[in-house]
């Protein structure tokens, strides 16, 4: 049929398309490949042949056909075949799908259209079945066995389990490899096939031979090829499992002190059976069991010798076929049965370590005795307890004891002078033979270096170097080291080796714990002067940073102190610390501080300026962080505010000085402020006389005087040291007159006498409430210089000093007081 062009309406192109499938169902196109089963990875190749006539409306034009591997183009080449039919031929040359269709393909309206297809499936041939082993239930006689299937093949494979019986004897020999064998046509095989993809199964009694050896194995076939396991030729009988036999009894030999009777039985179903059974026993203290073989019969007694005394052993046993090949099936260990063998008087030396010190005014010696239990091999028994004696216990006499415990050290004081001990151990049975223990000083040659490391993470490897001299034995002694104080009487073990220069310390040793190890040489007469060291079994970072204080702060500097870590959080030994701090301006700094000390000063800051501060402690494994510290620097430096607060003091102690000066010194405030009167505020207008008599006033002039303008009043005082200065003759006057006081007038009520004039001068005299009156300058008057003590005052005043009117000079005496 001819193409049709676009306009070709859609049920048409439909129609068309079903008529070409139709056409392919009904042999249009044939697909033929090499093998729709090939081996993963290897080449396949593939034909695709169509027939013009079978497929309906491809009569006409030209045939185009392509191949596809699932969703996959594939190009392959085509060819014009006889009776005008087109092949073309594909090549894959490596297949690695493990299941794919390919598919043959014919272009149509330009489509491609799936005309045939053939699924084809790679994988592996089959592989051996391994350790194939069979058991035998006597419950009901069947035969099960399983074995191991071995690497996927990819690939539909069955697996059948085969067995065969033997018409004569084969070789001995627990296994044969018979895959060659020939089998006699009576021979049948028989077997069972595993269901739902398990590896075992059972063959059941009807197609068993008892007491005969069978041929047993395991085939697995597939498209590709055919595996079997290795064959088993076995009795069913010798694979059969057993249930597991009954301990009776057990009882120690009384004469053989180290040997136990046990008596046994065997499980029912199994009487007639002729049985190898194994006995099996422990300690509690024992890593593993200890074996015992060989044990024949149907039931009865066993005896083994060699056990501990007063040691609780667990017993199990267990038995098979004794005609059975070295394949045959153990049965399952016995309940286990506990017996605690009879008791022995200890034996041995016990290892022993002391501390000696004088005890006071006294005359006594205390001594701390500390020993090690023995072990169960030579305890014996349960140990009752220790005697400590002062001498060896002698027939039929026992010595005074000093010490009886039931712990592994002991305090008490001898006599001065005492140099040896007796320690023994007793248990129910007995007590031990003494060791003699000798207190020996403590002044003999120390070692030269010692070490520890650790060997694991509860062990501590401890290396020294032997000193010169012979060493009889080693003591080390180990303690933890924590914030309060405390002993292990314990931690301590002897090394009998004298050429030792290692040992392992396993007692009480603990990860991120610190250990102060010492080690004493033991020499011949002597012990010698110990040495130490400290060591962890195992570190990490510690578990808090310390927490940091502020001591000081400056505006460029700032000093940290901080309290050393417990030493149970430390972990172990810090390395160091760090100091961070940042502020909000700039980048985060750090310094690294020595372990060994506690505080650090902090330089190059900005004044007035927010820092954070930090501090991490640090371990050999890791550090740990504190917690943050805030801090403002200050403005100025203490020096500096010293400065500045003892520049105010100075400038504010010279301020009150000068005012001290100003207001005490008359003078200065005269030359720095001088007075000048004010006429209108004058006071004098209120003062006159208090009786002035009506007559005149005696002048020198004819004239009379004005009235007389007062602007000052002075006082005038007469010098002591000073002779009066002699003054030219005055002109004659009246006879002196008597002295008049002067009162200041303020309103009605008593006058207030304020001066009185004298002979020799006069002086002002405060009665009032008025500002203290000034003093004024001494002048004196021009006289006739009379005799001593004469100032040369006139006895009138005069005319122009009419204040002076009304007074009178007299009371000399009064004006000198």
């Amino acid at each position: 049929m001819a193409r049709r062009g676009a306009g070709t309406p859609f049920l048409l192109q439909l129609s068309l398309l079903l008529l070409l499938h139709l056409g392919g169902t009904l042999g249009c196109a044939s697909v033929a490949v090499g093998s729709r089963t090939v081996p993963l990875g290897s080449a396949v190749t593939a034909s695709c042949t169509i027939q013009r006539e079978l497929c309906r409306g491809l009569e006409q034009g030209k045939v185009r056909i392509s191949w596809m591997l699932d969703n996959k183009l594939v190009a392959g080449s085509q060819r014009q075949g006889p009776g005008g039919t087109e092949v073309s031929n594909l090549t894959l040359p490596r297949f690695n799908h493990t299941q794919a269709r390919l598919w043959c393909c014919v272009e149509w309206n330009g489509t491609k259209q799936r005309v045939g297809m053939a699924e084809i499936r790679a994988g592996y041939p089959p592989a051996k079945p391994l350790n194939l082993s069979c058991v035998l239930n006597l419950s009901d006689y069947g035969l099960t066995c399983q074995w191991e299937q071995g690497t996927d093949s990819h690939l539909p494979t069955s697996v059948v389990l085969k067995c065969a019986g033997k018409p004569h004897p084969l070789p001995e020999g627990p296994r044969a490899h018979c895959s060659g064998c020939r089998r006699s046509r009576a021979q049948a095989v028989t077997g069972c096939t595993p269901q739902g993809g398990h590896s075992h199964c059972t063959v059941p009694r009807r197609l068993l031979q008892l007491y005969r050896q069978m041929e047993i194995w395991v085939s697995a076939t597939n498209a590709l090829g055919t595996a079997e396991s290795e064959h088993l030729r076995i009795d069913p009988m010798d694979v059969a499992k057993l249930d597991p036999p009954t301990l009776q009894s057990i009882r120690s030999i009384p004469f053989q002190t180290d040997c136990i009777a046990l008596a046994w039985d065997v499980a029912r179903g199994t009487e007639h059976m002729e049985l190898q059974c194994e006995l099996r026993y422990r300690a509690p203290e024992d890593p593993a069991w200890a074996l015992v073989t060989g044990i024949i019969g149907r039931a009865g007694t066993a005896q083994h010798c060699g056990f501990l005394f007063g040691t609780q052993y667990r017993f199990q046993m267990r038995c098979r076929r004794s005609s059975a090949s070295p394949l045959a099936n153990w049965s399952e260990w016995s309940p286990g049965r506990n017996y605690t063998t009879h008791e022995k008087a200890p034996t041995g030396k016990l290892d022993a370590w002391w501390k000696a010190q004088p005890a006071g005014p006294g005359g006594r010696l205390e001594v701390q005795l500390r020993w090690k239990a023995p072990r169960q091999r030579e305890a014996n028994g349960r140990v009752l307890g220790y005697r400590v004696t002062l001498s060896p216990r002698r027939r039929g006499r026992d010595p005074p004891t000093i010490c009886n415990t039931t712990h592994t050290q002991c305090n008490f004081s001898v006599p001065a002078g005492t140099r040896r001990v007796y320690l023994s151990a007793y248990n129910a049975a007995g007590e031990s033979a003494p060791t003699e223990v000798v207190l020996l000083e403590r002044k003999g040659q120390p070692l030269a270096g010692l070490r520890a490391v650790p060997g694991g993470e509860r062990s501590l490897w401890v290396h020294w170097v032997a000193p010169l001299a012979p060493v009889i034995a080693y003591v080390l002694e180990w303690q933890r080291v924590t914030a309060e104080p405390g002993h292990c009487s314990a931690c301590w073990q002897m090394e009998r080796d004298g050429a030792a220069t290692t040992a392992l310390i396993q007692d009480g040793i603990e990860p991120f714990q610190r250990y102060n190890i010492s080690l004493y040489p033991l020499y011949e007469g002597t012990v010698g002067v110990p040495v130490h060291t400290t060591a962890y079994s195992q570190q990490k970072a510690p578990s808090h940073a310390p927490k940091l204080h502020l001591r000081r702060i400056s505006r460029s500097e700032a000093e940290l102190c901080w309290a050393p870590l417990p030493v149970e959080m430390q972990n172990g030994f810090i390395t160091s610390y760090t100091i961070f701090w940042a502020s909000s301006i700039a980048d985060l700094a750090s310094a690294t501080v020595n372990p060994s000390l506690s505080s650090f000063v902090i330089r190059g800051l900005k004044p007035s300026t927010q820092y954070k501060v930090h501090i991490m402690a640090s371990t050999a494994v890791g550090g740990t962080n504190g917690t943050s510290l805030t801090l403002v620097t200050a403005v100025l430096d203490d020096t500096e505010i010293q400065f500045l607060f003892l520049t105010l003091g100075l400038i504010f102690v010279l301020l009150m000085v000068l005012l001290i000066c100003f207001q005490k010194n008359e003078r200065m405030k005269e030359q720095l402020w001088p007075s000048v009167p004010d006429p209108a505020n004058s006071s004098l207008g209120k003062w006159v006389p208090a009786a002035v008599p009506q007559e005149p006033l005696q002048v020198l002039a004819a004239r009379e005087p004005g009235p007389a303008a007062i602007s000052t009043v002075t006082v005038l005082e007469g010098d002591p040291g000073k002779q009066p200065r002699k003054e030219p003759p005055a002109l004659p006057a009246d006879p002196p007159a008597l002295p008049r006081p002067y009162v200041r007038q303020e309103g009605p009520g008593e006058p207030v006498q304020y001066a009185r004039g004298g002979g020799a001068g006069y002086r002002g005299q405060r009665l009032l409430p008025e500002p203290a009156p000034r003093f004024y300058e001494n002048l004196r008057a021009r006289g006739d210089g009379g005799g001593a003590g004469d100032w040369g005052f006139p006895e009138e005043p005069p005319a122009t000093f009419p204040l002076l009117q009304g007074l009178r000079i007299g009371g000399a005496e009064e004006l000198h007081e």
